[in-house]
This record gives C-alpha cells, sequence and structure tokens, in this order.
C-alpha cells in the first residue's frame, strides 16, 4: 500500500516538474525567435480607429467653421498621398449652421390672388390664395425690402408675410420685372415689434458667377405653404439657357438637384457660406421634371434687385378716396399685337365725358403704356395701379398715338378725378 502511495506522488512531482520546464522551455523560444503576428493584429486596430476619429473630427470641424468663415477662409485638410498642389472643399452634409444663420433673412409669403376663370365660353373672375417664399435684402427708414419672384406677387389682392419668428405683417408691392420673373415687396417698419426686429436680418448675396459644378448647394422656402423647410442638393448646372424674355433676349439660370416645390419660388439658393447665390423659381421647373430645380443668378438679379427697390410703394387707398382716369380699355394682346401691329398697352374703347381723360386730352384709339412711373400692359394692371393713387393726383401719362408715320409716344399729365 505504501508504495502505491510513493508511487502516485512520484508521478504528480514528475507532472508538475515537466510542466514548469515545458513552460520555460516556450518561454525562452519565443524569447530567442520572437514573432510580429500578434503585433500586426493589435496595431492593426487602433490604426483604424484612429483613422475614423480623425475623419469624424474634421468633419465636425469644417461644419463649425462653414458658416462664419469667408469665402476662401475654410481650412481643409490634404491627403499625404496627394497629389493636388491646393486642397478641396469637401462635401459638408450637416448644413444646421448654415441654416441657422440665414434662417432670418428667409420669410413665407401668403396672399389672395385674382384670377381668371372659363365655364362654358363665360370668363369669370374670382380670388384664390397662394404661397410663395422672400428674401429680406435691404431697409430703408420705413421699409423692410424683400425680394421674391414676379409670379408670387402678381395679380395678387393682398400679401402677408411671415417671419422667422412666426409673426406676421401685410405687405405692398414695390417694384416688378415680369421678363426675369422678380418682384420688391415692402414691409412697414412700424408694423414691426421689436422682438421681430431683433430676429430677421439682412441675407448676404453671394457671387453667382464664381459657382461651379458639383459644388453644395442648400435650399430654403415655404414649400407647399407649409412653412420655411430645407433641401440640399448640388449645383447640376450654371448658365442654363431656359426661357426668352419678349425682348428676344436669352435667360441663363442655375440648374440644382436641391428640391424646389411649389411654394419655394422666390426662396433663396444658398452656397456653403451662407450667402444667396440663386432665387429659387418652381415655374421655371414645373411639375414635369424631377430632381432638376432652377434659380435666377443672383449675379443677374442684383442690378434689377437695386431698380426695383427704388421705386415707389404702392399702398391701396379707401374706395372713396381712389383716383378715377375715366376711359374703359381693351388689352392689346399676341394676336391683336400681330395681326394688326398695334403697341402692347392698354387700347383705349372709350373715354367718358367730363373725366379727366377728356380733361387730359385722352382720346379713343390711344394705347396706354406707362402710368405714374410704371409700364403698363394690361387694363388689370392699370386698375391696380389706380387703386393705389388717391384722387387729385397729377400723375404722368404715357401713351402711343397715331400719326401719319405710325404711333408716336406721348407723355401726359392727368389730374385725376374722383368717383361720383
Amino acid at each position: 500500500m505504501a508504495k502505491k502511495i510513493n508511487k502516485i506522488i512520484g508521478n504528480i512531482f514528475s507532472g508538475i516538474l515537466f510542466g514548469c520546464f515545458a513552460g520555460l522551455a516556450i518561454v525562452v523560444i519565443l524569447y530567442l525567435f520572437p514573432t510580429d503576428n500578434g503585433k500586426q493584429e493589435i496595431d492593426r486596430e487602433p490604426s483604424q480607429a484612429v483613422m475614423e476619429s480623425a475623419e469624424e473630427k474634421q468633419q465636425e470641424e469644417a461644419s463649425e467653421n462653414v458658416a462664419d468663415a469667408a469665402p476662401g477662409e475654410i481650412e481643409t485638410t490634404e491627403t499625404a498621398d496627394s497629389e493636388l498642389e491646393s486642397s478641396e472643399l469637401a462635401v459638408v452634409t450637416d448644413v444646421t449652421k448654415v441654416v441657422d444663420a440665414v434662417m432670418p433673412s428667409v420669410v413665407s409669403i401668403y396672399g389672395t390672388y385674382m384670377v381668371t376663370g372659363d365655364f362654358w365660353g363665360y370668363q369669370f373672375r374670382q380670388e384664390d390664395e397662394g404661397s410663395g417664399s422672400g428674401i429680406i435684402v435691404g431697409e430703408n427708414d420705413e421699409e423692410l425690402l424683400i425680394v421674391t419672384n414676379n409670379h408670387v406677387v402678381a395679380d395678387s389682392t393682398s400679401l402677408s408675410v411671415q417671419f422667422v419668428d412666426e409673426s406676421t405683417c401685410m405687405a405692398q408691392v414695390k417694384g416688378t420685372d415680369e421678363d426675369v420673373d422678380l418682384a420688391v415687396i415692402a414691409v412697414s417698419i412700424a408694423e414691426l415689434s421689436d422682438s421681430t426686429k431683433e430676429a430677421i436680418r439682412v441675407a448676404t448675396l453671394g457671387d453667382s458667377d464664381a459657382l461651379k459644378v458639383g459644388e453644395p448647394a442648400i435650399a430654403i422656402g415655404n414649400a407647399l405653404g407649409y412653412g420655411q423647410s430645407v433641401t440640399t442638393g448640388v449645383i447640376s448646372a450654371v448658365n442654363r439657357q431656359n426661357t426668352m424674355d419678349e425682348d428676344g433676349d436669352a435667360l441663363f439660370l442655375i440648374q440644382t438637384d436641391a428640391a424646389i416645390n411649389p411654394g419655394n419660388s422666390g426662396g433663396a439658393l444658398l452656397n456653403v457660406y451662407g450667402e444667396v447665390v440663386g432665387i429659387n423659381s418652381n415655374k421655371i421647373g414645373g411639375a414635369l421634371v424631377e430632381g432638376m430645380g432652377y434659380a435666377i443668378p443672383i449675379s443677374t438679379a442684383k442690378p434689377i434687385i437695386e431698380e426695383l427697390m427704388s421705386k415707389k410703394t404702392r399702398v391701396p387707398v379707401d374706395e372713396s378716396d381712389k383716383g378715377y382716369l375715366g376711359i374703359s380699355g381693351i388689352n392689346v394682346t399676341d394676336d391683336v399685337h400681330e395681326m394688326y401691329g398695334l403697341p402692347y398697352g392698354v387700347y383705349i374703347a372709350q373715354v367718358y365725358a367730363g373725366t379727366a381723360a377728356e380733361r387730359a386730352g385722352l382720346k379713343k384709339g390711344d394705347i396706354v403704356t406707362y402710368f405714374d412711373g410704371e409700364s403698363v400692359e394690361t387694363m388689370e394692371e392699370l386698375a391696380l395701379l389706380l387703386d393705389c393713387t388717391e384722387a387729385g393726383s397729377h400723375v404722368q401719362v404715357g401713351v402711343m398715338v397715331t400719326t401719319a408715320d405710325g404711333y408716336e409716344e406721348r407723355m401726359i399729365e392727368v389730374v385725376l378725378g374722383g368717383r361720383n
């Protein structure tokens, strides 16, 4: 029995001794003949994590600097293996800082409009409601000035503007240019609350001539009349010829894939610096295309906006105080113009006796083309101007009169009467 116990103890001691020598041998072998497999595996993971962390940090720093940086001041990183002499600006997907900076400059426009309908050959007019967008581009001592599309305000009977703080004020048309689809409307500064004045700001206008195809684009506008919303994309094309104005001049536009829907018209197309580079127009693109929106280049719009801002703001007067010209007129349409060679404007079909028109010498057959600083092509346009002019006002009326050599333009001063 004692022999068996001694044998078991001997085996255990031998096993322990063998294990110790084997472990020591392995340690010696690893020390004398090291391998880098383990090191490679360990190093690979941290390296990848560091790279991802660095990329995220660069993107965060870029987005933080975008809103406040001036063109050319945004820092970019160069890849070590890059052969380019200058680094390129990466597409920034986070535009929150740009939007925060620009949103106070963009407004929603709501209005009522006169629309013409046809029912079994019977022409009728009725009021309808619509929406659009605008951009605050300036102010004077009395007014806040907002640019939008002409089609947003055309035939409007009333307009209201909603600001970033959701306050609302009535607005009046200051000037329009139908050929390039631009208009400037005005809001009385006296109607703005102190909190609204602090919340809003004038937009920074950029240089659309410097745009490059593929650079980021941000669109802000009152899509579908639901309030301000933001879409992003790229500049798809520049100098895209789309339409011709009545003088045969080509209009060159910016094309973008940033979504531009009904209600976005008149809103801002921005670059990554928060500068307005275009004025969006849903009317140009229409509903038959997808991923193709258009904007009027701001470099084209600037001189027109400045001219419209200098015009007289038209404020409707009370019905009892409205001026009365005393004519009935017919619009010179394209068909009439081509068939009879008549100039565009309002053809005077009748001059009523004892009225301002008769006293000023206007005659049947004359064509009104100008009224108190504004060009006139339709009786509706003339009526809107008269709605904003008081009786007793002295106004200049431009008419085309027939002579032996054809039509000749004359300016006639008219003292408007009142309705009896």
